[in-house]
Formats: C-alpha cells, structure tokens, sequence
C-alpha cells in the first residue's frame, strides 16, 4: 500500500530540461528506419537528375529533399531543442502536484491533469519518469521530485 502523498513544485523549461526531455523520450530506431526515406529520395533524385528527360528542377527538387532529409535525421536531437526553445514555452514556470489519485502538471500555456487510473504506462528512466496517458508520452525528471515523491511513483508503478 502506497502512503499517501501531496506533493507540489516548480521548475523551469529550460534548455537542460528540454536535452534531458529528449535523451530520456526518444525512443530507438533502427538505421534503415531513420535514414531510408532520405536515402530513398536521394536515390530516386538522382536518378532523376541523371537518366530522366523530367523537368531538371523537379528532379534537383526531388534529390535535394534527400539531403534535407539526411541532415535533418543527423541532427534531429539540436533541431528538436532548439524548436521547444523558440517556442512559447521556453522559460516557463511550470507546477507539478502529485497525490494520492493524479499527477497534475500546469503552466500559463498548459493544464494538465492525469488520473493514475487512467495512466497506461508509468515507467522509470535514468533521470526519471517517462508517463503515457492517452496514448501521448509526457516526462517528468527527477531534479524536481523529492525522495518521498520518487518513492511513491515507484510504488505506483
């Protein structure tokens, strides 16, 4: 049996949160998985560029969306970061309040709230807790919960 907890903090969205956020979500895919569109494209680009009667720009079109694609995939963590910190969220006060019956995250932007009965998956990470609730995955780190907070999201796990 669980002991029951209210737990409430703040933290800020800044661009360590946001590195940690996606090194602890982001799940792993295979090689052909990430690169094979953009492979596919450059392929097919070139092959347009060198062996089709097509329009020559459709063609340089088509093979530089490959290249696109192939740098985007390379960089995807730093394009990622550096998105969540142009966005409106960047630097915002978040709330996080744990008890007995939900997790309840709020900011200016955001309110929500997340029934344990209701959460599918509540699984620990290296830094911390990775929690699907309606089939979308949220984050939440251990640099803003306590001892007794980690130990209750264990126990509920």
């Amino acid at each position: 049996m669980t002991q029951p907890l209210d737990y409430r903090t703040t933290f800020i969205l800044d661009k360590s949160h946001f590195n940690e956020c996606y090194e602890e979500s982001v799940q792993a895919q295979t090689f052909v998985r990430l690169y094979g569109k953009g492979l596919a494209l450059l392929v097919v680009g070139a092959g347009l560029v060198l062996f089709s009667e097509l329009n020559p720009y459709a063609a340089w079109f088509v093979f530089s969306l490959g290249v696109l694609e192939l740098v985007s995939t390379r960089y995807k963590k730093s394009w990622w970061v550096a998105r969540q910190m142009l966005s409106k969220v960047a630097k915002a006060e978040v709330t996080l309040k744990i008890n007995q019956n939900s997790i309840h995250i709020s900011s200016f932007y955001n309110d929500n709230k997340m029934l344990f009965k209701d959460i599918e998956c509540l699984a620990p990470t290296t830094n911390g807790w990775l929690i699907t609730h309606n089939s979308v995955r949220h984050y939440i780190s251990n640099r803003c919960l306590s001892e007794s907070a980690k130990a209750f999201l264990q126990a509920k796990c």
